[in-house]
């Protein structure tokens, strides 16, 4: 991976640092067990002073996305083992009960209203037959709507794949059961120990996420004399997002990028003929003038990671079937 800073963009270079790393390994840009620079020789590469990467690689350590091994180097973690432990015993199933039973009380849940919510639960299992039921946990619901459909096509009448957002999880007894009930969560990997302090009772994975074929086919047939102003919700996904764009849209010379809040961004909008927008950014496309073109910046699963993580998992549970012509396996429920 090309490690870069991007003196023009109005993000601090820490958090430019912190944010290519992340988003390049939830990316697939960096594989785990790939090393990284040392501290002086990424410092070096990029301009920065050593202090800057040290406190990311700090940071990236404290949140389990790299790794340093005495005499060894800075590594990208590999937690695949951990995270794909076998499924608990009777004892342990018991133990997710008794958690179950004190977070509803903790949530004001009444014993009756949660025994009515397993009973529900357990006659919708029953109903769509001998299914894995999976939760696709992003950040957007459209977005992770949309990758839900991807994981769901590939996966075929043995597994139901449902969308739910992590703020969604946070602020619903609801979603939140619906999450710690399913067989296995799928997310970002930066965001991996996260979601997995939020749905402690069900499996969690990550896979890789690239721009869809969708968005990089309307990037690369952009005219050449087009002007791009690139936005995003967060500011520290706008270096690598506009290192994407630049990627695919190699043929355009004015690339700006901004994120919301940036201060002019009318005036910058005003300079180009196109905005690509982050999902999770579309408010933007309200204050666009009549006519210009917007495109967005959407990513899809990455469909080696599917088969390399999701379907073994999948096939063992002994539930993965072909998709069916018109099969609806991703469940209707959004949150």
């Amino acid at each position: 991976m090309e490690f870069f800073i991007d003196r023009d963009l109005p993000v601090p270079l820490r958090t430019q640092l912190q944010g290519l790393i992340e988003y390049g390994i939830a990316c697939g840009e960096l594989v785990p067990g790939e090393t990284l620079p040392s501290v002086r020789e990424l410092a070096e590469k990029i301009g920065v002073a050593p202090m800057t990467v040290s406190q990311v690689y700090a940071d990236l350590k404290a949140a389990g996305l790299i790794d340093a091994r005495p005499g060894s180097g800075t590594f990208v973690t590999d937690s695949l083992h951990a995270r794909q432990a076998g499924r608990p015993d009777t004892s342990a199933l018991h133990r997710h009960i008794d958690e179950l039973i004190d977070e509803s009380r903790a949530m004001g849940i009444r014993s009756a209203e949660l025994v009515a919510m397993v009973s529900s639960r357990v006659f919708y299992r029953d109903s769509i037959g001998s299914r894995m039921r999976i939760v696709m946990i992003g950040l957007f619901p459209d977005a992770t709507a949309s990758y839900a459909r991807v994981i769901a096509a590939r996966l075929g009448r043995g597994a139901t794949v449902e969308p739910l957002t992590i703020s969604a999880i946070e602020r619903s007894a609801e979603a939140r059961a619906r999450a710690n009930s399913a067989d296995l969560a799928i997310t970002f990997a930066n965001k991996h120990r996260e979601v997995t302090t939020l749905v402690p009772n069900t499996k969690v994975v990550s896979v890789s996420f690239t721009p869809s074929e969708e968005t990089r086919m309307a990037l690369a047939s952009l005219d050449s004399l087009a002007s791009i102003t690139v936005v995003s919700r967060f500011p520290d996904f706008l270096p690598i997002m506009k290192s994407g764009v630049q990627r695919f849209a190699p043929h355009v010379s004015e690339v700006l990028g901004a994120t919301l809040d940036t201060p002019g961004l009318d005036g910058l909008i005003a300079r180009s003929r196109v905005v690509v927008y982050a999902s999770g950014a579309e408010e933007i496309v309200a204050r666009l003038p009549d006519g210009m073109q917007a495109i967005e910046y959407r990513h899809a699963p990455d469909v080696a990671d599917i088969e390399r993580v999701v379907v073994p998992i999948v096939r063992d549970a002994g539930m993965l079937t072909p998709p069916a012509s018109g099969d609806r396996t991703v469940t209707d429920i959004e949150a």
